[in-house]
């Protein structure tokens, strides 16, 4: 018998009992590896160890996480490792969180300038873009997440994603600019109709047309309502029947507004209204909202704080505040800002340090009974309009008024882009002989103008307008009009601040000088005459500030001169007049209105044009066409007179 070949199988065995002693346990001295190499436990076949003794040994597992642990290894990291590395089997798998940020990824991420992170989603063919912290945003995840799951993420995990995708959009996507209602792009603008497929209105030299998807990025605020698409072939004069305006030259300036708000950029003027009960102010400025800037809350009351204005001009294109009683000086320089374009801001919520800034321009409306406006510096930016009450008889029901409005607003909007895409071909080869505060506002009006009158008609009402609203500053404004009644009869003076205030006071009189609006210190006084001198300067009163003598003493220089004559001062008449010669006739024995096709009559298809009773406004204004009739005429700037042959004035 061979031994040797007997003890041979044993010998293999034990040789490879030896061997198997040899083999490396990659958990032996895990912990201590991990405290020198944090990616010790990470290593494949470390993580295949633990998922093995996690399934067969879960006291042991839960033993060595501890220690893992207190050696520095992110434990959290380290689970989800074990997970994928043990295909679900007894791993946590994929969070809520995890879920949401997997179906966030088939939207385009980017962010503003300001660092808000938005998402461009691909809903029914079309695009919509929305805020990631909006709901709509929101919304549409945790549909996709029902979609996925069948179930609903939990309030944390929906918070979670979101903090992750916000941050990915910041970090990794890129910036865009995003507009509201109104945008830019190459020098065509685009204007969001705020229908459910998102479309929008292109307008470029050549016209405008209806798009499904625009090259700009929009978003869509709490309470914007859908515009009506436009219809070409209006006529601007069936706006006119809506509104309750008194001359050609206020007519004018309304519809330069209106164009001037589709425009991407300010500077915007501030529209003014002004007028007793019944004139009609609080329906004007909804019909020009409607018009513009739908929503389902277009006239507000005027906000307390900049927070407020800050809110309201971060998601609406136009802003109308109704019932103004009066301006404190925070809001009209806020006002100002809003009208030429500058930046404010506030401060976050439940944070320290953390602002919010917003920096753009608006078109605001104001309606009052009183002359709100009193600021030099507001008024300067601000067209004013004075609104005549509505005789009874002529009023009509606020629905068939509405229902009318429905019916022409398509068409009153085509006419507008109509005019919009005229100025876009035409501005860069506007000029003005001067340019006023408004400057930009001034060039668009007149580039625009020849769609719809002739040559010059916008800066003949324009500067009536503006030269009207010199003659009401200056009246509101006690030191102002101090200042007016000293130099009546003089052409200079000369003194300190506190000589002046005593001259002044004496000029105002007791009652006026006791004031709370009275200066109480030269030092007001100068701050005050600083802000006046721009609208005295325009009726011939300059005010200098000089130093005179060794002692270098503060004196305050007075003169006058004769207003120039100037194109600004042979403007328009403004829609405030004085009394006409008495043998006049009257244009209308109920409220001055020329044309029977007035906002508040039941007939609004008709226009004012050829009626009976019509007088001067069916022939102001000519249209393109009619004014292309007779050349000789269209060339020269018509001069638009005033209507109301009664006596009335903005008090």
């Amino acid at each position: 018998m061979n031994t040797d070949a007997i003890l041979e199988p044993d010998q293999l065995i034990a040789d490879a009992i030896d061997g198997a002693e040899e083999i490396f346990d990659p958990l032996a001295g895990l912990a201590e590896k991990t405290a020198d190499d944090p990616g010790a436990p990470f290593l494949p076949e470390a993580l295949e160890a633990l998922a093995a003794l996690k399934r067969d040994n879960r006291a042991a597992f839960e033993a060595l996480r501890s220690q893992l642990k207190k050696a520095g290894c992110r434990v959290t990291a380290l689970d989800d490792a074990i997970a994928e590395e043990d295909g679900g089997a007894g791993g946590r798998g994929p969070t809520h969180a995890d879920i949401l940020i997997g179906l966030a990824q088939t939207a385009e991420l980017f962010h503003a300038a300001d660092g808000a992170g938005f998402a461009d989603l691909d809903i029914s063919g079309h695009r919509e873009t929305w805020p990631i912290r909006a709901k709509g945003f929101r919304r549409w995840l945790a549909r996709r997440f029902f979609e996925e799951t069948g179930g609903a993420p939990s309030s944390e995990a929906l918070q979670s994603a979101l903090n992750v995708i916000e941050a990915k959009a910041h970090f990794d996507a890129p910036e865009r600019q995003v507009h509201i209602r109104v945008g830019g792009l190459d020098g065509r603008l685009y204007l969001d109709l705020g229908d459910e497929t998102w479309r929008a209105v292109e307008i470029d030299a050549t016209g405008w047309r209806v798009i499904d998807n625009p090259p700009v990025r929009f978003r869509r605020a709490s309470g914007m309502k859908p515009m009506p698409i436009p219809v070409g072939g209006g006529s601007i004069e069936t706006l006119r029947s809506f509104l309750n305006v008194q001359t050609d030259a206020d007519f004018v300036l309304v519809v330069a507004w209106a164009l001037a708000c589709l425009r991407n950029r300010g500077p915007y003027p501030v529209i003014v209204l002004s007028g007793e009960q019944g004139s009609a102010k609080s329906t004007f400025s909804a019909i020009l909202r409607a018009l513009l800037d739908p929503n389902t809350a277009p006239l507000r009351a005027l906000p307390r704080e900049d927070r407020d204005l800050f809110i309201a001009a971060s998601n609406g294109h136009v802003l109308a505040f109704d019932n103004v009683s009066g301006l404190p000086a925070w809001i009209s320089d806020t006002l100002c800002r809003l009208a030429t374009g500058g930046g404010f801001a506030v401060r976050q919520l439940y944070s320290d340090q953390d602002e919010v800034l917003f920096d753009a321009a608006r078109p605001v409306i104001l309606n009052g009974i009183e002359d709100i406006v009193t600021r030099p510096d507001l008024a300067d930016r601000a067209v004013f309009l004075t609104l005549e009450p509505i005789p009874e008889e002529r009023r009509c029901p606020e629905q068939e008024l509405w229902a009318a409005f429905e019916l022409e607003r398509p068409r009153i909007l085509g006419m507008l882009l109509d005019a919009v895409a005229k100025g876009l071909a035409e501005l860069p080869r506007t000029k003005l002989d001067k340019l006023p505060r408004m400057a930009d506002f001034a060039l668009w009006a007149t580039a625009c103008e020849t769609a719809l009158w002739p040559s010059g008609t916008f800066w003949s009402a324009y500067c009536g307008n503006r030269d009207e609203a010199v003659d009401g500053v200056i009246d509101a404004d006690p030191i102002a009009a101090a200042v007016r009644a000293l130099m009546t009869t003089r052409t200079e003076w000369t003194g300190t601040a506190s000589e002046l205030l005593g001259a002044l006071a004496d000029m105002a009189g007791e009652r006026i000088a006791k004031a709370k609006t009275w200066p109480d210190s030269p030092r007001a006084l100068a701050g005050r005459l600083r802000r006046a001198a721009t609208f005295l300067r325009k009726i011939g009163i300059d005010i200098g500030f000089e130093r005179e003598g060794r002692a270098r003493t503060r004196v305050i220089r007075i003169t006058t001169a004769g207003k120039p004559a100037s194109p600004e001062n042979r403007g328009a008449q403004p829609s405030t007049s004085s009394a006409p010669p008495a043998d006049r006739p009257k244009a209308n024995s109920g409220n001055g209105f020329a044309s029977p096709g007035l906002r508040t009559d039941g007939e609004f298809a008709d226009g004012s044009a050829g009626q009976s009773g019509a007088t001067l406004r069916a022939n102001l204004l000519k249209s393109k066409g009619e004014a292309g009739a007779d050349g000789a005429d269209a060339s020269r700037p018509p001069q638009s007179a005033p209507e109301n042959t009664g006596w009335w004035a903005r008090l």
